[in-house]
């Protein structure tokens, strides 16, 4: 038997005890919880085999009451002796895509995002659309391009018309972006013709990730009008190893802006579901922004009340996002063509100006939550782009 070790001032201390699917050499994945610099095999420590899966889907689909208890039993092991042989250091460690992703929504549920960019491509016109303090706007994507922090991006290819060209080329993206989000995980589902209300958020969603929508601007912008985004967003979406679960971010519960005009009935909250989460947004390790979650118009439960209030049903492994995260601030917009206003406005990277990513860029977005007596963290989301492939593909440096 051994006991872990918890640094001063960690981000995963026992307030936090977020899960992930790990293997370690030539073993087979299997689901963890991360303890200050360690990760600890469930299976072997708790003896259920619903840990000894590679995804946390099984696990999820227990449902909120066994999410719980497992929580209690994690935090009373974890504060004790655990099996030595179930604690691995985090530096040994690979860290796989945390669940089989069912379907993938991502939303548009920041004002200041909707407004700056309505600004940018409609500036004599009014920023947002009128059903935009209504509902929160969004769209399905593509579940099978979500991919696990560290997978590299390669830059997609599509057709594209820039104002000054009569007609469209195809060819490798020139305008590629990103946008810093935070994603929720369905643990339960909910049948088709059955809606699950803003009340039955924390019975239904298991946990938050980190999630970086990589957006191809010029594609985009050729093809979303009129039915939104397609092959512009469906390329690649990244997410963080750790799933941090609702029950850690108590603490950094906040209401949502005021919103006005008040929701429909089915889409007011019953209880505050706003949260107090800090990203940070790091271009070639540089850190460019600063993007704060508390700033979101539409809260998560109003995402999922709204998604589901057509009677679409939900799954186990489901994942909706945000959309981007911006705040009132120029340092707080979570995306390159906001940041650089569109490419006008480019910032010092590398001590270059620069608007969009180029071949070999990285980004990694992190973030932390208060948790009464500190902070946790949620890991990182990163990810490095690669050329083009195929006709059309040239390099872009």
């Amino acid at each position: 038997m051994t006991r872990i070790d918890i640094p001063e001032g960690s981000l995963f201390g026992l307030d936090n005890l977020p899960y992930g699917v790990f293997s370690v050499g030539d073993s087979a994945p299997r689901v963890g919880v991360r303890v200050g610099d360690s990760v600890v095999d469930l299976a072997a420590a708790l003896g259920e085999d619903v840990f000894a899966r590679p995804s946390l889907n099984a696990f999820m689909a227990q449902g909120h009451q066994w999410w719980v208890q497992v929580r209690e039993r994690i935090t009373a092991l974890v504060g004790g002796e655990v099996p030595e042989a179930a604690v691995f250091a985090v530096e040994e460690v690979t860290m796989h895509l945390p669940v089989e992703v069912g379907d993938y929504v991502d939303f548009y549920a920041s004002e200041h995002h909707a407004s700056n960019l309505g600004r940018l491509f409609r500036p004599n016109a009014e920023p947002l659309m009128p059903n935009w303090k209504h509902l929160p706007v969004g769209y399905h994507g593509r579940a099978g391009t979500v991919v696990v922090s560290g997978t590299d991006i390669v830059r997609p290819c599509g057709q594209r018309k820039a104002p000054d060209e009569d007609t469209p080329s195809f060819g490798a993206c020139r305008r590629l972006d990103i946008e810093a989000e935070l994603g929720f995980l369905v643990g339960t589902g909910s049948p088709l013709g059955a809606g699950i209300g803003t009340g039955e958020f924390a019975t239904h969603v298991f946990g938050a990730v980190l999630v970086n929508d990589w957006s191809a601007r010029d594609i985009q912008a050729w093809e979303y009008v009129p039915l939104g985004p397609f092959l512009g967003k469906s390329f690649a979406t990244s997410i963080s190893p750790w799933v941090v679960p609702l029950l850690a971010l108590e603490a950094a519960r906040v209401p949502t802006p005021v919103q006005d005009p008040a929701p429909l009935p089915h889409l007011r909250d019953t209880e505050p579901w706003g949260l107090d989460i800090e990203l940070s947004v790091a271009w070639n390790e540089q850190e460019v922004a600063q993007p704060p979650y508390r700033e979101m118009y539409w809260s998560p439960a109003q995402m999922l009340a709204h998604m589901t209030s057509n009677g679409a049903s939900t799954r186990t492994g489901d994942l909706y996002a945000s959309g981007t995260i911006s705040g009132p601030d120029k340092r707080q917009r979570g995306a390159f063509i906001e940041l650089t206003w569109g490419g006008a406005e480019p910032v010092t990277v590398d001590g270059e100006q620069r608007s969009f990513l180029l071949d070999g860029d990285t980004v990694a977005i992190t973030a932390t939550a208060p948790t009464g007596t500190g902070r946790l963290g949620f890991g990182e989301v990163r990810g490095r782009v690669l050329p083009a492939e195929g006709d059309g593909a040239a390099p872009i440096r």
